[in-house]
């Protein structure tokens, strides 16, 4: 479950990267709360919660 959750967050995160041209008008903010959120996955999954 948590190594599922993880790869589809990478994958997310890679989609609203500000360089492709269907995101290109959102700015970084997107990709900041994506970022910030597989952080605290990450963290969660080294800690054994998830």
């Amino acid at each position: 479950m948590g190594t599922i959750l993880l790869i589809v967050l990478i994958l997310m995160l890679v989609g609203v990267i500000p360089t492709w041209p269907h995101s290109r008008s959102w700015g970084y903010a997107p990709s900041g709360v994506l970022g910030v959120v597989l952080l605290i996955v990450i963290v969660l999954l080294l800690m054994g919660r998830l």
